[in-house]
């Protein structure tokens, strides 16, 4: 089975013991590897799931844990900007919960702090067809957070003039 088959039976798998334990649908924001391998941007042998947490409730955790491997990123210490669900895409694939990978220039964003050389292979790809107006106005959002912890916001300015060479952004 690929790597994208295996990632989505996942979600499904949620989605059935959501609806057998009868939990109202909710929203997931996916962003990292899985989310650029849901949305076929590359194709990494990857099996974890990054997500941001909308303060969910602890009765999820038999519905997360069908995902095996995840990262439930706390809002505060992850690199993306306010207005993420905005641009978010809804992966239609999943029919009873409300599954989402952030845009393509909200993924790159939030790959800056890093610039490992995974995240430069997958921004490589990702940049073929992002916007990079967007990208720009994205790390501005950043930038401007009040609520990102100092640490990271400094990371990720540390990072910035080696992305903005390297992709001419």
């Amino acid at each position: 089975m690929n790597i994208r088959k295996q990632l989505e039976e996942y979600i499904l798998d949620m989605e059935k013991v959501a609806r057998v334990f009868e939990i109202e649908p909710f929203d997931i924001y996916l962003l990292g590897d899985s989310a650029c391998v849901l949305g076929g941007f590359i194709d990494r042998a990857t099996r974890d799931f990054d997500f941001i947490d909308l303060g969910y409730p602890s009765r999820l955790g038999k519905v997360f844990v069908q995902l095996r491997d995840f990262d439930m990123l706390e809002y505060e210490s992850t690199v993306v900007s306010p207005k993420y669900k905005e641009r978010a895409i809804r992966l239609e694939k999943f029919k009873y919960l409300n599954i989402y990978m952030l845009s393509v220039e909200d993924i790159i964003v939030s790959k800056i702090i890093r610039l490992e050389q995974k995240d430069l292979q997958d921004i490589d790809e990702l940049i073929k067809v992002a916007d990079k107006k967007l990208i720009n106005r994205i790390i501005d959002e950043v930038l401007n957070r009040n609520d990102l912890y100092e640490s990271k916001k400094e990371q990720f300015t540390r990072q910035l003039p080696l992305f903005r060479e390297r992709y001419h952004v």
